[in-house]
């Protein structure tokens, strides 16, 4: 019930009394009627009552919902405050009536001082046009997203951030204010142009290296055909006239041929190299029998192995020998591994094994007893160009791509490579290899 019609009770209530009092004065029995208007007023008074604890009841539910509204406008105010955005209120016009903790941190400024300013006055003077333009588009489209753009604080510092705005609208769908979000974008901004300039490194990086892969592949072609043609007369050479030479030219000869092979080998790395940083090596897959590619492998390295008293021993485990994989690629990356063990042992042994991970992948162990790769360069080892020596005056000869050649070869077949090593000690390099490589691997 509200007041109104309490109010109409009360008056109804007054007339009814009135009209009592007129009745009682001229009736000529008045104890009858006495007792008749005794009994209105008490209907009357219960009618009251009923409209009391009505009223009272309105009463406490209003106090309740006022307590509620009170609860909630804190909590709004609270939210306001400390949003992580900088919250604004203006009016249509952007002058600004409401402002959290935040908004007065980004502007520099005040909450008490920073109400009733524009908030044009922190755009800067070569986007204010763009600035009123967005104001006057927010009017009719009632909403603005994520615009980037510069603020000045009220010190005159420059900072990015990202501007979202709605349109308030009271009951009758006028506007009536602005609701800004502000956040700065600052630290967003800086690694953002800090990954562009990765990006473009990394691009750069990339040319760079697709150049030098064309001039190494350039350079290969161009040095292998006058080398072969050098090996190939100093052979023809030797062969002729052996008997012709004394033992000094045999000698010169067979120098000439030795180191002649030896530059050949490192031209071929670098050609095969180039050619594996530019995806041009496709690898040719047929079944072949593994062990005897180790065998055939070490016979040939064997007699480099004997010239410095180092023992080859190889371990055959697995029931199956067959592999599908290219046999000329997996002979390349085991020779690279062997032929190092060998290069960097002084004395000692070499241990190969042939084992089986599961069904589907086999591993090579190649165990040295050498001089051992440190913590520091087992983290580059298989980068291009990278030997454990790098002084000027090391005694191991090679590009350092050997080890790169063996991890792209591995990466082409869906192989991988571990090493494990003991300065002074020696090394171990495990290589876990697919039984059957699949066309699409290549």
């Amino acid at each position: 019930m509200n007041f109104d019609k309490f109010v109409d009770q009360i008056e109804e209530v007054r007339q009814q009394t009135y009209s009592l009092q007129q009745r009682i004065t001229e009736a000529p029995h008045r104890e009858d009627l006495l007792m008749q208007t005794f009994e209105q007023l008490n209907t009357s008074l219960e009618e009251l009552h009923v409209v009391e604890e009505e009223l009272f009841q309105q009463n406490e539910e209003l106090f309740i919902a006022q307590e509620k509204l009170q609860k909630e406008s804190q909590r709004y105010q609270e939210l306001f405050d400390f949003a992580p955005d900088g919250y604004l209120i203006t009016d249509v016009n952007g002058k600004i009536l409401e402002a959290n903790q935040v908004a007065s941190q980004l502007l520099t400024i005040d909450k008490n001082l920073i109400i009733g300013k524009l908030l044009i006055i922190f755009v800067p003077q070569e986007t204010r046009r763009e600035f009123r333009n967005k104001i006057s588009c927010l009017k009719e489209q009632t909403q603005l997203k994520y615009w980037e753009t510069n603020l000045n604080n009220y010190q005159g510092n420059s900072f990015d951030c990202e501007i979202s705005a709605s349109i308030i609208k009271d009951n009758q769908d006028n506007s009536i204010g602005i609701r800004w979000i502000l956040r700065d974008i600052s630290a967003r901004k800086q690694a953002e142009a800090k990954i562009r300039l990765m990006e473009l490194q990394n691009y750069q990086l990339q040319e760079t290296s697709k150049i030098k892969s064309k001039i190494l592949a350039v350079l290969s072609h161009e040095l292998r055909t006058p080398l072969n043609a050098v090996l190939g007369f100093s052979d023809l050479l030797l062969r002729l006239n052996r008997n012709l030479f004394n033992s000094q030219s045999i000698n010169i000869v067979e120098t000439i041929i030795r180191n002649g092979k030896q530059l050949l080998t490192l031209i071929n790395d670098m050609l095969d190299f180039a050619k594996l940083e530019q995806g041009e090596i496709v690898l040719k897959l047929q079944k072949f029998n593994i062990e005897e590619l180790i065998n055939t492998i070490v016979e040939d390295l064997r007699f480099f192995a004997n010239r410095k008293n180092i023992t080859i021993d190889i371990h055959i485990n697995v029931h199956d020998i067959r592999v599908s994989n290219d046999p000329i690629r997996v002979q390349q990356l085991l020779t690279n591994l062997i032929s190092n063990a060998i290069k960097f042992t002084k004395s000692g042994s070499i241990s190969i094994q042939l084992q089986e991970l599961n069904e589907d992948k086999i591993i090579i162990t190649v165990k040295d007893t050498g001089i051992g790769i440190s913590e520091i360069d087992l983290l580059h080892i298989f980068q291009a160009f990278r030997q454990v020596n790098q002084t000027m005056n090391r005694t191991s000869q090679g590009t350092g791509l050997g080890l790169a050649i063996v991890k792209s070869l591995l990466d082409l077949m869906g192989g991988n490579i571990t090493v494990e090593s003991v300065l002074g000690e020696g090394s171990t390099f495990r290589v876990e290899l697919p039984r059957i490589v699949n066309s699409e691997q290549c």
